[in-house]
């Protein structure tokens, strides 16, 4: 008489499943973590999960790996085999990997130093709320380092004193991280200005190689200029408010999304409500397949990150000549804002962001908010009105 048992789903699945490319271990605080990358999922790596990746690194049915395992202990693995697979630790053999997975093999060997730190550094959650208000209080705790240490090996030289002043110097000696804007908006040809004179193509020339290259303001790795800028428009004379995207050769905006509201700004910049104010809001992108065709090497990350770097310094000084109030951050609620660009964060991802409004009527630069000690970090919309605070010297 045949068996009425049934064999457990698992065991005979006949879909081979294979281990994710993108897996990084490390030790943390005693513990030994496995996280898959795309997703920034991470795992405790207990030994029967690591034999379980280990057996798939060649594709294998569920099958294969229950009827290698004690009796004992198919339960567990089947169990096991399941939420790794949720995770997406495993996927599917006979198709390309799903989402991001599959999109991050073109990073070649790029993978995993770029790919672990891209990840592992987006979405900030710490920018606003009690997560802000513990970071700034254990800052409280400690001294900072000194901000301009002496080397005392040898004899100092002592140099000539800089030139004093002029156009150029007072442009740089006057750029700051503005916080507070006024209510004039900007004028279509200040923005103008600032998106041709930091992202506008200035000229075209020829590599060694033979291609077009396109020169701009900033230095880039091999003329190969990943970055793409978004505006994000609230008070732009003549502009409809929405999303824009900046062509650099045209010179001209292209609209993505219309509408743009101030709470919107808060929410991309990771709950900076200081930053409401913003006339226009430029998100800076990197197209990565530029980079690679020449660069392979996970090195090449850097660079790019370093470029985002030039041209925001490059934005922030224009602005700070055209007598604006600009800002930066890299506090910034990726995933959300590549929705909204459309891009899929593998091959075009968000880098940085940086705005700009007009100056207050006062004039004066207006720094870092401040708030009692031990108070809970609520924006001034949370508990009324409140008066904007002149930033002390020094401030950054």
């Amino acid at each position: 008489m045949a068996s009425t048992q049934r064999r457990p789903r698992a065991l005979a699945s006949p879909v081979r499943l294979k281990t994710s490319a993108h897996l990084v271990g490390y030790w943390w605080r005693g513990r030994f973590l496995l996280r898959h990358v795309p997703t920034r999922t991470t795992l405790v790596a207990d030994p029967r999960a690591a034999q379980i990746l280990h057996f798939f690194q060649e594709p294998h049915t569920p099958a294969e790996l229950l009827s290698a395992t004690s009796p004992r202990f198919r339960r567990l693995f089947q169990v096991t085999v399941r939420r790794l697979r949720r995770l997406s630790f495993l996927h599917r053999a006979d198709r390309s990997p799903p989402g991001r997975d599959g999109a991050l093999l073109a990073w070649g060997d790029w993978n995993p130093a770029a790919s672990f730190f891209h990840f592992s550094t987006r979405d900030v959650t710490w920018a606003s709320g009690p997560a802000r208000q513990a970071m700034e209080d254990a800052v409280g705790r400690q001294a900072p380092p000194d901000p301009v240490p002496r080397r005392r090996a040898g004899r100092a030289v002592v140099l000539p004193r800089p030139e004093a002043g002029g156009e150029f110097v007072d442009v740089l000696r006057d750029r700051r991280t503005w916080r507070g804007f006024g209510r004039r908006p900007l004028t279509s040809g200040a923005l103008a200005q600032l998106l041709h004179l930091t992202w506008g193509v200035q000229r075209w020339g020829r590599a060694g190689t033979g291609e077009r290259v396109a020169f701009k303001t900033s230095p880039s790795g091999g003329a190969l200029n990943p970055l793409e800028a978004y505006v994000l428009a609230l008070r732009v004379e003549g502009l409809p408010r929405g999303l824009y995207h900046y062509v650099a050769d045209a010179h001209e905006l292209e609209l993505l999304r219309p509408g743009a509201t101030p709470a919107q700004v808060e929410r991309y910049l990771g709950g900076q409500w200081f930053f409401r104010g913003a006339a226009a809001l430029v998100l800076m992108t990197a197209v990565v397949p530029r980079v690679r065709w020449r660069y392979p090497h996970a090195e090449s990350y850097a660079s790019v990150l370093l470029e985002a770097g030039h041209f925001c310094q490059t934005f922030c000084l224009v602005a700070t000549w055209l007598k604006l109030a600009p800002f930066c951050t890299v506090a910034l609620a990726n995933s959300r804002i590549e929705r909204d660009l459309g891009v899929d964060g593998v091959n075009e991802m968000l880098l940085y962001a940086a705005g700009v409004g007009t100056r207050p009527a006062h004039g004066r630069h207006v720094g870092w908010p401040r708030h009692l000690p031990g108070r809970p970090y609520l924006p001034p919309y949370w508990r009324g009105p409140r008066r904007p605070v002149s930033s002390r010297p020094g401030s950054p």
